[in-house]
Formats: C-alpha cells, structure tokens, sequence
C-alpha cells in the first residue's frame, strides 16, 4: 500500500475543487477532511490537501519544500508550462524576491491608504444613482465596479478600456462543466493592450504605478543593476489588474450574502461604523475569496504519518484552515466581535498578498458606504448566480432588495 492510499483510510469522504457541487458549500467536505484526512489524497487528480489550519499555515510559509514556480493553482501545476517571468504569485525566490521587492515598493499600507478618498469617490459614484431604486447588485453595481476604478486609477488606465479588461480576467477564470474533467489553464491573455499604456507613459510620466515601475531601478538575481524591460512590466500590470479585480470584487459580494444572513449584526453595523473593521477581517475569515492555493512539493514530508512523496501536488485549503475548530470557537458562527487575530485569507510567508492593505481599505469604504444609503436588504436569491472558478469563490451577480 502506498502513502496516497494511506493518506484517507478510515473515510470516504471525497474532495476536489473542481466539483460544482462541493463549491456551492464547502464547508461541511471541509470540516470532514480536517476530522477524518487531515491529510487527503484524491486519486483522480493525484493531488494531496491539508485543511487544518496549523498544517496550512505552517506549510504556507515553508516555500523551501512547498514551491510556487510552476504555478499556484492545481491545473497550472499539473499542465507543466512555463510560466512568464514577473508573476509574482507563481515564483520562488531568489527571482520572486527581486520582484516583490519592486512591488512592495508601490503597494506600501501607507500608499494604499491614502486611497481612501479616491475609493470613497468611486463608490458613491456606484451607488449614488441606485438610492431609491428599491434594489442594486452587489456585484455588478459594486463589486465589478470600484475596484476596477481603483486599480485602474492607480495604474493610470483610462475608465473607457477598464471594463474590457475586468471582463477578459473574468471570461478566463470561469469553469465550464460540472467539475469532472481537469480544467485546461488559460494562459493566453498576454496583456498586450497594455503596451500602448506603458509607451505612453514612458513619454509622459506621472505619479502612478505605471511610472514608478519604468523607472524602478533595482538589483536583479545575477546582481545586474537595471530597469525592468518593457515586458516584465507587462507581466506585472496583468498581474496586478487581475489580483486587484477579483478577489476584493469576491469580498464585497461575500458582505451583501453574509449580512442579509445576519440582520442583527448588519444593524449594529450600521448604528455603529466602528465595527466595520473588525467585520471586514471577520468576512474575511469565515468566506475566503481565494480559500485553495496550490504548492508542488520539492522534498518528501510527512503529515499524521503519511508520507508525501517528492514531486507530489499539496492543496492547501486556506478557506478550511480559516474554519477550524482547534484554531476558533465556534467556527461557522460569524461574529463581527470575534477576536479573529490571523486569518490565512491572505497566505502566510513569503507570498503574504501584497495587496492586503487595499483590500481591507476597499472591503472597509464600501461596506461603509453601502450602510450609509442601504442600511437593510435582502437578497433577490432567484435571481443570484455563484461564480465557477477553481481559485476565487464567491458571487458572480447578487442582487438585492433594498427596502
């Protein structure tokens, strides 16, 4: 018997993230996993997953053995293409040092802050004309909305072209099928409409971020004192216009779901702004937007006495890790009070996501200034769609009534 056969005897308990059924509510798979194969193999995609939180975040955090190179998602990993220098998000160090350092740069908590007019702005323009309408969506009105203008602003994008790009990340996230067949990674979105942004604003710099990384002078991995090359910034506006659309447009739609649930909380919140913080990090928590990474394992490790073999894929169940019971009382109670210190919503180690502090900012302004108008909805639940991806979870349109 090997240790993939070993790693779930005792339970029949299935998982995968491609299984639509799962997505709808993962929660209680999730919860059997952590109980019964806290180390789980799954034979037909020949991947190994931790769900219980000290594992994840341990194994988070240890990218020696749990490498980000060939990609962080199970189908890129599995697919073995190579992958463009620059995506941060799929590098190991020494060269995803180098290049985070850069980013770190631009993306500072202070910088993100100072935002919050500019993000405040884009929200009431959202949600302004809805005032009296009796309903607005979540997503469509909100969520697809601001944090394009927001990463759009930030990266000098005109408004005209933002909406284009918001949907070709969309279209190449989105899973098809009913979960049985492993997902053919999109990797064609080059990012090329770019190159006339980045060619322009090398003729006329400004202060945004387009500017600062043409003009970043850095040390490379061969010890090279340079410029990024035309390409490289490419690579890293695509990454930055995909991180920064999806999962904060995950976030807001997880806040109109989970308050209309919690009416007494959603009250509070509104009496009392305060609270928003603290309920941002809670949301956060009990429904990740990005609740599954995905790590190839560079040497042989051992977990509840399996081995995992050299080679293997881990699934690191972050969203289940958020959910359980040895790390919170009382898990799947969501409490705005709740003392939630670290969540593993925005990894741990080395690929902490560097767009943390904008996020909550963006979480924050725009549950804020959804109470402001709409201190009471319910959601139009006929007329909600989930989103299929393998990556990000969350809603794809959700609609509400607002009194």
């Amino acid at each position: 018997m090997t240790s993939s056969d070993n790693a779930t005897v005792g339970s029949d308990v299935y998982y995968d993230p491609y299984d639509a059924t799962i997505d709808v509510d993962p929660y209680p798979t999730w919860r059997r996993l952590r109980d019964e194969a806290p180390l789980y193999y799954n034979e037909k995609f020949d991947f190994f997953a931790l769900s219980r939180f000290g594992d994840v975040e341990a194994a988070l955090s240890d990218w020696h053995t749990y490498r980000s190179g060939r990609g962080s998602v199970l189908e890129l990993i599995r697919a073995n293409i190579e992958l463009p220098p620059g995506i941060i998000l799929f590098e190991d160090p020494p060269v995803h040092t180098v290049h985070r350092k850069i980013l770190a740069q631009v993306f500072t908590p202070k910088k993100m802050n100072a935002l919050e007019p500019k993000v405040r702005e884009f929200c009431a323009r959202s949600l302004d004309p809805l005032v009296g309408a009796g309903r607005f969506d979540f997503i469509k009105d909100l969520g697809a909305q601001m944090p394009m203008r927001t990463i759009g602003y930030l990266l000098g994008i005109p408004e005209e072209d933002q909406e284009a790009i918001r949907d070709r990340f969309d279209e190449g996230l989105k899973l098809t099928g009913d979960g049985t067949d492993l997902p053919t990674p999109d990797m064609s979105y080059s990012g090329d409409e770019f190159g006339e942004y980045i060619d322009w604003r090398a003729k006329n710099p400004s202060d945004d971020i387009m500017t600062e990384l043409l003009t970043a002078q850095f040390e490379d991995e061969t010890g090279t004192t340079r410029t990024l090359s035309r390409e490289e910034i490419l690579t890293y506006i695509t990454l930055l216009t995909g991180a920064g659309n999806e999962t904060t447009t995950r976030l807001v739609g997880w806040a109109g779901k989970v308050l209309a649930e919690n009416p007494d909380q959603r009250r509070e919140l509104a009496t009392d702004r305060s609270l928003i913080p603290n309920a941002i990090e809670e949301l956060l928590r009990y429904e990740a937007p990005s609740p599954v990474q995905a790590r190839y394992v560079a040497n042989d490790v051992t977990y509840h006495g399996q081995t995992v073999p050299e080679g293997s894929i881990m699934v690191l169940l972050n969203g289940s890790g958020n959910r359980d019971e040895r790390r919170y009382p009382d898990p799947d109670h969501f409490d705005i009070r709740r003392d939630v210190g670290r969540h593993l919503t925005f990894g741990y180690g080395i690929h902490h996501c560097l767009g943390a502090a904008l996020a909550r900012l963006e979480g924050r302004v725009a549950l804020d200034e959804v109470l402001q108008r709409f201190p009471e909805w319910e959601v139009d639940w006929p007329n909600a769609v989930q989103a299929r991806t393998s990556t990000v979870r969350g809603w794809e349109t959700l609609p509400v009534h607002t009194g």
